[in-house]
């Protein structure tokens, strides 16, 4: 089928499904939000997500219990399990669906990160894909023996060579390198499988990787950086952006600017997918799907929830304020975040001067409370509508490049992703823009991309063409 607009062969659309962990994006108060840390909740979704023929099951991580004016963050308080358990439990109660898991580069190391992935490749027969992060604060570096952390720039740098690095080790192991002793009948391995030595600026190691080649050779690699850095660092290396940028124009500029910076990497736009994070609320009608996301919105920022997230900008105690009040006639304490600790969102607001009297410009134009605000600042559903309408819209931002594919956040775990995949899934399915069933088995086939062997061979045929055809030009000449 082609796009009638532009003529050409109409995208695949790529759907992916986030467990949201502890947030402000879930619903607790709805008697249907459940556990997000006991395993029902996570196979559930996981087995929603399959049914669905969703490309992948994404989990984020958190290192550190975040804290508000010296209190765990109260969403903390449900805990933040472990990734790789969680993924290695899903493996084993799915069949196709791709399993991702963010894990940090600042305060891990190369060959143990290899290793798990490496693990949960061979448990899953192939599914397996890292989101590549780093740590910006010190307050979860205390965590750790080293403590700290680095600079934008040197959190880049380790990134970067902490990702080189695992390849490396996931490289070590090349085809089949078991074989088998004639007369003893005993396997032997040959003498280099797993050999690697690597010497650098942040890591210098040297020793055999213990993990024979994986289905997928290595994981897939996602990055989810919005920075100049973290843009190039995904253009150079990752196979796909987590990206946030889920309205219509701001994905398509987004989506060229990072498409536009592969060519100088030597890699071509298909070797890359970008996918934003996307909120949906569905309804039987337009009508009433705006309604509900009207709800939902004041359900996911509470009275509590909207005066901590102004002290975010502020950086002080506002817990006498009224959220359903006017905003404070204070300015931002000056200097450090101390009331909150580990949490992203203080990055946003390095200028919370700035910040404040834009807020106020906005609250005093539009007559608005302190929640009325927060709630119209922080964001509002991706998609809302019919499943007509969401599908619809879905497809307009793939066909248009806006995006490759959508990770869907429900509000509500672990049954939100059921409505969008018993009544959207199938109008795209309709529509030819998304698959009825899996075609391979590697999370490597749902995305399409190519085996890390079959490229290396393709880029070494390629190379060894264009020498013969150099080689042919000069004879004649």
């Amino acid at each position: 089928m082609t796009n009638p607009t532009t003529g050409k062969p109409l995208k695949q659309i790529h759907l992916a499904a986030h467990f949201p962990g502890v947030n402000n994006t879930t619903v607790w108060s709805d008697p249907r939000a459940g556990s997000h840390i006991e395993f029902s909740s996570f196979a559930h979704f996981a087995r929603t997500a399959e049914r669905a023929k969703f490309d992948f099951l994404f989990l984020a991580e958190g290192l550190r219990l975040r804290e508000q004016g010296g209190r765990i963050y109260d969403l903390d308080v449900v805990g933040r399990p472990d990734t790789f358990t969680v993924l290695s439990a899903l493996a084993a109660v799915t069949e196709r669906i791709g399993l991702t898991g963010t894990i940090n580069s600042t305060f891990n190391e190369p060959y143990e990160v290899a290793r798990q992935f490496a693990s949960l490749d061979h448990l899953s027969d192939g599914r397996a894909a890292w989101n590549v992060v780093t740590s910006w604060d010190a307050f979860t570096g205390e965590n750790f023996r080293r403590g700290g952390f680095l600079p934008e720039d040197q959190r880049y740098s380790r990134a970067e060579e902490f990702l080189s690095t695992a390849t490396e080790l996931f490289d070590s192991w090349q085809g089949d390198e078991l074989v088998t002793d004639q007369e003893s009948g005993i396997f032997l391995t040959d003498a280099q499988a797993g050999a690697f030595v690597h010497q650098g600026q942040h890591f210098d190691i040297a020793g055999r990787f213990n993990v024979p080649r994986s289905p997928q050779g290595r994981p897939v690699i996602f990055q989810a950086g919005d920075s100049d850095e973290g843009r190039e660092f995904a253009a150079a290396q990752a196979d796909a952006i987590f990206s946030r940028h889920s309205t219509l124009e701001a994905g398509r500029a987004f989506y060229t600017d990072v498409k536009g910076r592969l060519a100088r990497h030597g890699r071509t736009h298909d070797q890359l997918l970008i996918l934003p994070a996307a909120t949906f609320v569905l309804g039987d009608t337009d009508a009433e799907a705006q309604e509900l996301a009207r709800e939902v919105r004041r359900q996911q920022v509470s009275g509590q929830t909207a005066i901590a997230y102004l002290e975010h900008v502020w950086n002080r105690d506002l817990s006498a304020y009224d959220p359903d009040g006017p905003l404070p006639d204070i300015d931002p304490a000056p200097g450090e975040n101390t009331v909150a600790r580990g949490r992203a969102s203080v990055r946003e607001f390095r200028d919370s001067l700035a910040v404040a009297r834009q807020w106020r410009e906005r609250a005093a134009a539009d007559k608005l409370s302190i929640r009325e605000l927060v709630i119209e600042t922080t964001g509002r559903q991706s998609f809302v509508g019919s499943p007509a309408t969401v599908a619809d819209t879905i497809d307009h931002f793939v066909q248009t490049d806006a995006a490759d594919g959508f990770i869907l956040v429900p509000h509500l775990t672990p049954g939100g992703l059921d409505e969008f995949a018993d009544t959207v899934v199938p109008l795209l399915q309709e529509r030819g823009v998304f698959r009825h069933d899996y075609t391979g088995t590697t999370l490597r086939d749902h995305l399409g991309l190519a085996h890390p062997d079959a490229r290396a061979q393709a880029e070494a045929e390629a190379q060894a063409q264009a020498e013969a055809e150099s080689e042919n030009r000069r004879v004649a000449s």
